[in-house]
């Protein structure tokens, strides 16, 4: 019974941890809600990455989202997204994510995505990550040359990153792209800045990993949701990437953000086979 169990958690907490890490991975989809730069109207080119506006949002002074990241009545850990800004006038994005100790003996997690932008556009200077998961390892870093239309990565997967630091696997690859894309933290801040209109289904195109990705994205409607925090009047989105890559057809994905000007992600829920994940926002700072 309790093999039965730690196989189901093992499942569970991998899934979660993916997920809850790479929060921006999956709220970044919602991010090509609206697109961030206007099509080029007729006889006009389309805008450089260089010519987009400041962007002046509630939070870019500064911020801190606490969630819990739950499997039906189990809290399996935490994770935080947090916003600061810099003295040279660009704007830093963390994510962590961590079991809850209880269960650390089990899977362990310890995750942190960190992310540089500049505030015109939000556009990526460089993304990095940091994967701890179970005897899992991994770092990787993503640096965007937009005048070379190139987004270049390094991974690096460990077998012991703690002591001798054995390397099990490494990539270096580019990526094309053409000067807009964004990274899946920047795309995530970015739709916190935009109308969400409902009904609207747009594709986009993002760069996660090794490869740029094109995405589809729904907005279901407005619901009023009850929460640790209060009542709030939220935008629901699913995002949906066609082929295979971040998200598949095995689960859907839904998120809820608060309808103001803030676009607070007061939960995210990710169906799979052993039920539904959700991420549910505890705190605001």
């Amino acid at each position: 019974m309790l093999g039965h169990f730690s196989f189901r958690y093992h499942s569970f907490i991998t899934r979660t941890s993916r997920l809850a890490v790479c929060f921006a991975l999956l709220f970044a989809v919602a991010c090509f809600a609206q697109p961030a730069v206007q099509p080029a109207q007729s006889g006009q080119s389309p805008l450089k990455y260089y010519e987009l506006s400041e962007v002046n949002a509630p939070w870019m002074k500064g911020e801190r989202l606490s969630f819990d990241l739950c499997w039906g009545p189990i809290t399996a850990g935490t994770a935080t997204l947090e916003v600061k800004p810099t003295k040279d006038g660009k704007t830093e994005f963390y994510t962590l994510a961590h079991d809850n100790g209880a269960l650390k003996r089990i899977y362990p997690v310890a995750d942190t995505v960190y992310t540089r932008v500049r505030n015109k556009g939000l556009m990526t200077e460089v993304f990095r990550k940091s994967l701890h998961e179970g005897s899992y390892h991994n770092k990787s870093v993503i640096r965007f040359d937009r005048k070379g239309e190139k987004a270049w990565l390094s991974d690096t997967v460990f077998k012991d990153p703690y002591k001798k630091r054995i390397v099990k696997r490494f990539a270096d690859t580019a990526v094309a792209i053409q000067g807009l894309e964004h990274s899946i933290m920047s795309a995530f801040y970015l739709v916190r800045t935009m109308p969400l209109t409902v009904g609207d289904t747009s594709r986009f195109s993002a760069v996660s990993g090794k490869k740029r990705y094109e995405l589809k994205v729904l907005v279901h409607g407005r619901e009023k949701l009850k929460t640790a925090l209060g009542e709030f009047n939220t935008v629901k989105v699913e995002p949906v990437l066609d082929g295979d890559g971040i998200f598949n057809s095995k689960g859907r994905i839904f998120i809820w953000f608060t309808d103001d000007a803030r676009r607070i992600p007061v939960l995210m829920q990710c169906e799979i086979t052993l039920g539904s994940i959700k991420a549910k926002l505890k705190k605001i700072e």
